[in-house]
């Protein structure tokens, strides 16, 4: 398996004995196959086994263990592109549309969160989108009217109401209230516990997908290098940051390497105004929250190449940037790193996620949520995924479609 990441990662520390799943060894049928047990691909099988559908998810891995541990859990309803930037591309009506089902998808993840037998942490949040110059004040503007034309509970604060609240000054911020944060490691295993529990999921680890065929009724017949057989009407790939993988034609993507630090709790966080994550308009940019201990969880400074930086004196040069960085947001704070990490991180050349079915291969289908948001993309998707199954419409489908005009070849 190709590295996803590389550091001391904190995540796991926070649920020291998972649950564990056998290999696949017996061939067996499902309704639905999903290929992949991280966010994406574990968020789907929740959906589905609830909907009804006989499901089973296959991970050549560990369930959590790939992307999941490098996820930062920030969930918001604001996106890598701005309300007004999207609008721009595709329309007024389905850049509000795709806003307004991020939005939802964050209250989605909190009432399955809620319904979960484990505390993922998930917490209601607001965020601070912080203008990091002056000539970034007009577009900030811009969005921040956007945003409160089409109802979105949003503030505009000037340096002053910024300064009044913080330890430092920004020339200008969007306050977006209704987002929210979770622990994306404890989330996914309690996912897919209750998911098997309850739903009847099936879930085998360590379990390599060799080959796929199709025969001519349509079913879809998955074979492991183990040699066990999968025959299923659906099959999702939910592969996250491996695009060798892919089996459709117009998926592209651009691989970068982001980089995390998680310091010591802090003795005292009153300097945080309520527990605001924060985020900036510079790209590539920062990003910090705190955790229910009182860690700060700072990334950022993407760099291009996704491969992830073995050796810990790389690593250390970006994990004294973000140190740095929260120094001069936060002077009280201790700022010494416990827990580093770097990671591939993807992204997709409309900014948007890929959901949906492969225009060439039917009911195979894809959900990946590339991008900043790849949580709450991977909620919509399972929504998604679950209505194309059923047969049914989805509001979304042409927007984060594979056959959507933005990825057809130029």
């Amino acid at each position: 398996m190709k590295d996803l990441h590389e550091g001391r990662m904190y995540w796991q520390e926070t649920l020291p004995h998972p649950r564990t799943y056998p290999p696949l060894r017996d061939s067996s049928e499902a309704d639905a196959v999903i290929v992949g047990g991280g966010m994406s691909g574990t968020l789907a099988a929740y959906v589905l086994a609830s909907a009804g559908l006989r499901t089973v998810l296959v991970e050549r891995g560990r369930v959590a263990a790939g992307s999941t541990l490098a996820n930062t859990g920030l969930l918001q309803y604001c996106n890598d592109i701005m309300l007004s930037e999207l609008t721009g591309r595709m329309g007024e009506r389905d850049a509000v549309r795709f806003y307004r089902a991020c939005a939802e998808a964050v209250q989605d993840l909190g009432a399955i969160a809620a319904a979960l037998p484990i505390d993922a942490e998930y917490r209601p949040a607001s965020s601070l989108y912080c203008a990091s110059t002056d000539q970034h004040v007009p577009k900030l503007k811009r969005e921040y009217e956007a945003l409160a034309r089409f109802g979105f509970d949003v503030e505009y604060w000037e340096p002053e109401q910024i300064g009044a609240r913080f330890p430092f000054r920004k020339p200008g911020a969007i306050v977006t209230h209704g987002d929210a944060e979770i622990n994306p490691y404890r989330f996914v295993h309690a996912l897919a516990d209750e998911a098997a529990d309850r739903f009847g999921l099936l879930i085998h680890e360590e379990t390599d997908i060799a080959a796929h065929e199709t025969e001519g009724d349509g079913t879809h017949v998955l074979r492991t290098a183990a040699g066990a057989e999968l025959r299923a009407k659906h099959v999702v790939y939910a592969v996250g940051y491996e695009p060798e993988e892919l089996r459709g034609r117009l998926i592209r993507s651009e691989m970068d390497r982001s980089s995390v630090i998680v310091t010591a709790p802090q003795r005292e966080l009153s300097p945080w105004y309520g527990r605001y994550m924060i985020w900036e308009t510079d790209r590539p940019y920062f990003y910090a929250r705190l955790t229910d201990d009182g860690r700060v969880i700072a990334g950022g400074f993407d760099e291009p190449h996704g491969q992830p930086l073995a050796g810990r004196n790389a690593r250390e040069r970006i994990s004294d940037k973000l140190e740095k960085r929260i120094r001069e947001l936060f002077p009280s704070f201790d700022v010494q790193a416990d827990y580093e990490w770097n990671a591939t991180f993807a992204w997709s050349r409309d900014d948007l996620p890929f959901i949906g079915e492969d225009p060439k291969w039917p009911r195979v289908y894809y959900c990946l949520g590339y991008g900043g948001n790849g949580t709450v993309y991977s909620m919509i998707g399972a929504g998604l995924l679950r209505a194309l199954m059923l047969g049914r419409p989805h509001p979304l489908a042409g927007i984060v479609g594979l056959d959507r005009p933005s990825l057809q070849p130029s």
